[in-house]
């Protein structure tokens, strides 16, 4: 008879794989639940700290990083996500008082988004937490090996995207 235990068993991306496999292989998977296991965490904490989503906070995000606002069609750029899902994002924040619509003086047809000063201090409070669970999810690693790991996943980047840019 077999014993039910509270422990929860994680199965990601990475349990398909074996020692046999190759090494390039293993290591994008890794890389892959790594970053799965970690979105899965901020979104948790961000529905149950605010109660938000992730696109929301991170649309939420690339305004902050422009204060004077961006066009509709620049946020569905920058977040790589169609047009429709930024606009139905933008009408729940803007329902919320967190962001507002601004036509442009010399094109009335067209608009830009922008937070109010309600949605720039919940997201400033928002980001400090979101900056607060990755500190404190990354700290198995001494400030070194973060660093090591950061140039590393920079030389993985260019790699690929040397061998992309033709195709």
């Amino acid at each position: 008879m077999s014993q039910v235990t509270n422990e929860t068993i994680f199965i990601d991306r990475e349990t398909i794989i074996s020692e046999t496999d190759h090494t390039s292989l293993r290591l994008w998977l890794r890389m892959l639940a790594s970053t799965t296991l970690i979105e899965n965490c901020v979104r948790k904490r961000l529905r149950i700290d605010f109660d938000i989503t992730l696109p929301r906070f991170d649309l939420m995000a690339q305004l902050a990083r422009h204060p004077e606002g961006l066009r509709m069609g620049e946020i569905s750029q920058r977040m790589m996500v169609s047009g429709g899902n930024i606009t139905g994002i933008t009408d729940q924040l803007e329902k919320e008082g967190l962001v507002e619509r601004v036509t442009l003086p010399d094109d009335r047809r067209v608009w830009k988004v922008r937070l109010t000063v309600k949605g720039n201090e919940t997201f400033q409070e928002m980001a400090a937490e979101h900056e607060n669970w990755i500190a404190d999810w990354m700290s198995g690693l001494t400030g070194e090996e973060q660093h090591t790991l950061y140039i590393l996943l920079g030389k993985v980047k260019r790699s690929v995207q040397e061998r992309h840019t033709g195709e």
